[in-house]
């Protein structure tokens, strides 16, 4: 056998080991993290405040609003906060377009699509990060434009830069 057909031999198989790798795969493995993610997603679509709190520490700090308002601290301000969001939300949609995870935080990049009660749609594009404690989320910090926010729940309609934003498959 010639040196170059074993080269090109070893240039298949390798090709092909590399192509049935996981970690090239384009479906990611759910790992802790993420399952863990979207059970909170799973449960929040539900409107299950407390299918949410019980991916959570006791000593939660969620950050909801980029920085405008203060951290919301503690599981039952947490509890408070989403009781208030669910009631004038009727439906939702939210959905994650990507993640990352590096140790024990996941970084997730998504759409946090719903109806309010009084009719309005409103989708905002946002990218967080979660941070564990063990199995439970110990900081949630949450970054979106609260402009789009607003305007959305004034009525105002989705522009196409808004649209090609939310429009992405999410995540596997």
């Amino acid at each position: 056998m010639s040196p170059l057909l074993d080269r090109r031999t070893l240039l298949v198989a390798a090709a092909g080991a590399l192509t049935a790798s996981p970690a090239l795969s384009q479906e990611k493995p759910m790992s802790r993290l993420y399952a863990t993610q979207m059970a909170i997603i799973e449960a929040w679509r539900r409107q299950d405040v407390e299918g949410v709190l019980v991916h959570l520490t006791d000593d939660i700090v969620w950050h909801n609003s980029s920085g405008l308002n203060p951290a919301i601290r503690g599981k039952a301000a947490m509890r408070t906060a989403l009781q208030a969001m669910a009631k004038v939300i009727k439906t939702n949609k939210w959905r994650l377009f990507d993640y990352a995870e590096n140790g024990d935080r996941i970084f997730v990049e998504g759409v946090d699509e719903f109806w309010l009660t009084t009719g309005e749609h409103v989708a905002i594009p946002y990218a967080g990060v979660l941070q564990f404690r063990g199995a439970l989320v110990s900081e949630w910090r949450e970054y979106f434009d609260g402009r789009i926010s607003a305007a959305m729940k004034a009525g105002q309609p989705m522009g196409p830069e808004l649209q090609d934003l939310i429009s992405r498959p999410t995540a596997k």
